[in-house]
């Protein structure tokens, strides 16, 4: 039986595997420019990590917009590891972590393929589909208590 373990990031100890993980989706799988992942920004903000049997395979960023609403941005599993629910898990303890810190409203740009995980999860997309990096998302917002 795998053990998945999800949890907030120590920093700067495991942005290696964070970078590893997102460098593996983002710029490898889907051709993403380094410098728009990269953006200098990362030591500022919050990192979900998440361990399948003490090996890094999924991350998600958690950027504050304001004190009440937050972005969850840059969620890459690894492809071979997918299809097994870690990307879901991953926003549901970013939720989980957001809610107990007293968010009320959170925002991410979906890439359109995955707008359902998004809405098992709450969100509701607002807009149109745009393009981000070369690739149609979507925005989404959830409003948490």
């Amino acid at each position: 039986m795998s053990e998945l373990i999800i949890k907030i990031a120590e920093l700067p100890l495991e942005f290696p595997a964070i970078k590893k993980i997102r460098k593996a989706v983002f710029q490898l799988e889907q051709g993403i420019d380094s410098t728009l992942d990269f953006d200098g920004e990362d030591e500022k903000h919050e990192h979900i990590l998440a361990y399948l049997d003490d090996q890094p395979v999924g991350t998600a960023r958690i950027k504050y917009l304001d004190n009440k609403t937050a972005k969850i941005e840059r969620l890459a599993v690894l492809s071979e590891v997918r299809g097994q629910g870690i990307a879901k898990k991953i926003m549901a303890s970013a939720l989980d972590f957001l809610t107990q810190k007293g968010f009320i409203k959170v925002l991410i740009h979906a890439q359109e393929y995955v707008k359902g995980l998004h809405e098992k999860l709450g969100f509701e997309q607002v807009g149109e589909i745009f393009e981000e990096a070369g690739i149609p998302h979507v925005k989404m917002i959830k409003m948490i208590e």
